[in-house]
């Protein structure tokens, strides 16, 4: 390789495929999300998984030259003479779309040029300008994820493709692309695509002949021209493939080949890299709220509430480069607004008093006491509520007035202090509000002042308003009261909070802070009380949502005993059994190597072993050896279930068995897990610290965790209350379909009941087969399986699989009546909702990508199946919280975990506490099907589930 001055590195963007890669990226995971929206509804992932790409690109990489390449609008020279080309690519989706423009507008206000060539594609353009920027003397990265950019690469023009999942980027040189292709030399990538093909842009190659298979014919004659010419070499059915495919095969070469003649002149001058528009950066960022992309690029004051002037434009999406099969104008009107000008403490009229003495806090007291609601706001040493120091309170009754409280360190005094406020706080006439009050309602029970009256949390007010969208405070005051907020980094710094520097602050800065919060809250109260209204929240948000608060707040406040001993003991034992399987695994391999390196077990498993691979390799060119790979193999090696149990252990051992133990709080010797109303999108419940959701039940190692959950003393006993098949209980409420409610209604195991239905038998003739395919259906239906899915889970025929459901959409009609009309109502509404009218935004719903819309009619049907759960199981939370408050019971709620509710309850409230729990979860919503409730008692959790 030659010597390159460092002042000549030339960075080539592939603008689509960075964009499609940010897009799939940020908008499809486990959990269904539909990615990032900004407060006006704008899905900005795209616009955000690019910026970010970029930054990262410019900050750590320094390029001194870049240039952004997009594929021109129209009809490339290929496309004319191939109408099959990309012919099989889908709709761009509307967010791509209307994406577009506002990434080009932060290319341009980062000063960096865009390219591209009418009748080429972005590959012709990068690699035209690669090849001549070599001649000039630069080193060249093309940056992008497209494989066949390998053809182009040289001792100084490199692929830089960014990495999976964040991570960095990887540079592949000369030796990593013949590495992975298995090939000689570079231009040899053109004569693997021409005989495997490119499903992705429609090249169809040789039939029959995969990447492996042409590596070989590559390794042996050199070309795909030679290789047709010495066909007579060629033995078998493989000669007849590739000599039936000859035409096919030089055609999808020549479409394979990037081109480096594209008639693109580019000035030097233009790529160097220079300062950006700084304000037109902070108005698109303003825009798009990107606030930590803001802080990153302009520094910490930049808020998304800038005093800028944007100019409306429509634009013509022609004018941009958009999917050519496009043949409709769209436009899209004002997709940057004009901007308010920002509010903020200093710009802002208000009056925030110091409440520092006797006399001014009898005063303060007087005021609150008449007021039918306040809003009151704690600042703390901490944000663990129950290991924090009670700093001060702040209150207030009208916008732009505020009062703060101070509370000395000294005990004493900040008894004496709080307890001034008592008869405040536990005025139940009086309505209190916050922003995620249930941290102050903790805060203060941890100093024996109770919190009693109806509630307004802002954030949860905003959860049910835009349940995707951040709820925090700051990003609420911005998007509604175009008002920034004083960061309290800019009080204390990033770590002062944990650190306990808060009393550190002067006074003064404390009151303007603290003041702040609770006044802004108060606004944002008055913003959402009437959007509550408006979309017929009340019942959900007053009864249920609202109240649901004191009783997740008593719950972590109680917190749950483990057993240390049971743990510290399981911990040795998984210690042995993980040493045993890694011995097993050694001498199934033949071979020591480690485990925990996806590469080696892959090498191990696929190249020394030589078992057959089954699944695809991974996007750096690995063998994948996840769960999936693995659980196709055991039926083919020992070794493989042995990896998995291993993995099982390892990771019961390190995320649960060791890690309880260091959650035990110090002051109360419990755990308190914090469960969060405003996270998931359906309405249910999540925890941290520990996550309860995720401990492993399946298998009985798995569920021997439960174990160490334990009663808080010789007086108490473990009470599990769990609805039984409460979603499919829901499914045959909600569609109405008589087979199914009449299954339940007659007592029969629903699976049972519908094998017998699909297969045909009676009921005492269905195996455990036939019940085990007709539960995977069940469930599988209301998620959205289809029957390729169906037929990977049960190992059976992909036909057989489609029998059955065609044979369950016969007898259970109404479900499937109910999922096209749940599908209809989604595209005509653009959400589904629970009975009790919580909603679930699909802006999905009407996408022109099969696959994203797929997946939001996947959520249209399941939303309000889900969502109705997780509102039942609320409902029945804030009843028996009621009840056991109101009949003085010594028992507990302690854990909620999926439909499950765990108590610890005194040995005297047995008899008492059971039928009103089962009573109470039943009837905690009314509906036409039988709701069963399974509970039991133990001496620990596992006993008692």
């Amino acid at each position: 390789m030659k010597e390159v001055p460092i002042d000549k590195k030339l960075f080539l963007l592939d603008a689509y495929a960075l964009i499609y890669r940010a897009y799939f990226a940020l908008n499809s995971n486990a959990k269904g999300t539909t990615g990032f929206h900004n407060s006006k509804g704008f899905n900005t992932s795209t616009v955000y998984g690019f910026t970010n790409t970029l930054l990262d690109l410019l900050t750590k990489e320094k390029p001194t030259h870049i240039a952004v390449v997009f594929d021109a609008p129209g009809i490339t020279d290929r496309a004319v003479e191939h109408d099959f080309y990309k012919a099989n690519r889908q709709e761009m989706p509307e967010d791509i779309r209307s994406s577009i423009p506002i990434i080009k507008d932060l290319i341009k206000a980062f000063r960096i040029p865009i390219l591209e060539v009418p009748g080429y594609e972005a590959d012709d353009v990068i690699c035209t300008v690669a090849k001549q920027a070599e001649k000039d003397g630069y080193q060249v990265y093309m940056v992008t994820p497209d494989k066949d950019f390998g053809q182009a690469v040289t001792d100084n023009i490199f692929i830089m493709k960014p990495a999976y999942k964040g991570g960095g980027f990887e540079i592949m040189d000369r030796a990593a692309v013949l590495k992975k292709w298995e090939i000689a030399r570079v231009e040899q990538v053109i004569d693997i695509l021409g005989m495997m093909g490119d499903a992705v842009d429609n090249i169809p190659g040789i039939a029959g002949v995969g990447e492996k298979t042409a590596s070989k014919l590559l390794a042996q004659f050199g070309s795909m021209e030679n290789m047709y010419e010495n066909l007579d070499q060629i033995q078998g059915k493989l000669k007849d493939k590739i000599a039936e495919g000859k035409e096919m095969a030089f055609i999808s070469k020549k479409l394979a080949t990037i081109l480096c003649d594209a008639p693109v002149e580019v000035n030097e001058e233009e790529l160097v890299i220079s300062e950006p528009d700084r304000d037109a950066l902070a108005a698109l960022f303003s825009e798009l709220e990107f606030r930590t992309i803001g802080k990153r690029v302009l520094g910490e004051t930049f808020s998304v509430n800038i005093s800028t002037e944007v100019k409306k434009e429509t634009i013509d999406l022609f004018s941009q480069p958009v999917e050519r099969e496009t043949t409709t104008v769209t436009t899209v009107t004002e997709v940057i607004r004009p901007l308010e000008a920002g509010k903020n403490i200093q710009n802002t009229p208000h009056h925030y008093e110091l409440v520092d003495t006797p006399e001014k806090r009898k005063a303060l007291i007087a005021l609150l006491s008449k007021q039918s609601s306040f809003c009151f706001d704690s600042e703390t040493t901490s944000i663990n509520a129950h290991d924090c120091e009670l700093v001060g309170l702040a209150f207030s009754v009208k916008a732009g007035e505020g009062y703060y409280v101070p509370v000395p360190c000294e005990k004493e005094e900040a008894t004496a202090i709080l307890e001034e406020f008592r008869s405040l706080f536990e005025n139940e006439s009086i309505l209190k509000i916050g922003q995620n009050v249930k941290y102050d309602i903790m805060a203060l029970y941890w100093h024996k002042i109770g919190v009693k009256g109806p509630l307004f949390d802002t954030m949860l007010a905003h959860y049910l308003i835009d349940p995707e969208s951040r709820h925090n405070m700051d990003a609420l005051a911005e998007n509604y009261l175009g008002y920034t907020p004083v960061s309290i980094e800019t009080l204390i710094g990033k770590k002062g909070k944990e650190q306990g520097t808060m009393r550190d602050v002067e006074l003064e800065a404390i009151k303007e802070y603290a003041a702040e919060d609770a006044d802004v809250t108060l606004q944002l109260k008055e913003k959402f009380a009437p959007l509550i209204k408006e979309n017929g929240f009340e019942k959900l948000f007053y009864e249920i949502e609202n109240p649901l608060v004191y009783v997740l707040a008593d719950m972590e406040c109680e917190g749950v005993r483990v057993d240390k001993d049971f743990l510290s003991n399981y911990s040795q034992e998984l210690a042995t059994d993980i040493a045993r399987l890694k011995d097993e695994i050694f001498t199934c391999a033949g071979t020591n190597f480690n485990i925990e390196s996806p590469k080696q077990l892959g090498d191990v498993l696929f190249s020394l072993m030589k078992i057959p691979y089954v699944g695809k390799k991974t996007k750096t060119g690995q063998y994948s050896t996840n769960e999936e790979v693995l659980s196709k193999l055991c039926n083919e090696h020992e070794i493989a279930q042995k990896l998995l149990d291993y993995r099982e252990l390892v990771k019961l051992k390190s995320t649960y068995v060791d890690a309880l133990p260091q959650l035990i709080n110090q002051r109360t010797g419990r755990i308190h897990s914090s469960f969060n109303q405003a996270v998931a999108a359906t309405g249910r419940l999540s925890s941290q610290n520990p996550n309860l959701q995720n401990i492993p039940i399946r298998t009985e190692k798995g569920r021997r965790i439960r174990k160490a959950f334990v009663p808080r003393d010789e007086e108490h006993v473990i009470l599990s209350a769990d609805y039984s098949q409460i979603e499919l209980r829901l499914v045959a409420a909600i569609s109405g379909d008589k087979a199914m409610k009449d299954a339940f209604q007659q007592g029969l195991d629903i699976h049972t009941a519908t094998a017998a239905k699909v297969y045909g038998v009676p009921l005492d003739q269905v195996t455990g087969e036939m019940r085990r395919n007709a539960k995977a259906v069940n469930f599988g239906i209301i998620y959205g399986s289809s029957a390729f899915g169906l037929s990977q889970n049960l190992g059976i025929p992909r036909r057989e699989a489609a029998d059955l459901i065609e044979n369950y959409f016969k007898e259970y009609s109404g479900i499937k009546a109910y999922m096209q009309q749940a599908v209809a109502e989604a595209k005509l509404k653009g959400f589904a909702q629970t009975l009790m009218g919580r909603r679930r935004y699909l802006p999905d719903i009407r996408s022109g990508n099969m696959a994203v819309r797929g997946s939001a009619e996947r959520n249209a049907i399941n939303a309000p199946i889900q969502g109705t759960a997780a509102d039942m199981i609320k409902i029945a939370m804030v009843n028996i919280h009621q009840a056991f408050k109101a009949k003085g019971f010594k028992s507990k709620l302690t854990l909620q975990v999926h439909d499950e509710l765990v108590f610890d309850v005194h040995h005297t409230e047995v008899e008492a506490v059971k039928p009103l729990v089962e009573e109470l979860m039943k009837n905690a919503l009314p509906v036409d099907v039988p709701i069963l409730v399974e509970t039991g008692t133990g001496n620990n959790w596992l006993e008692a589930h």
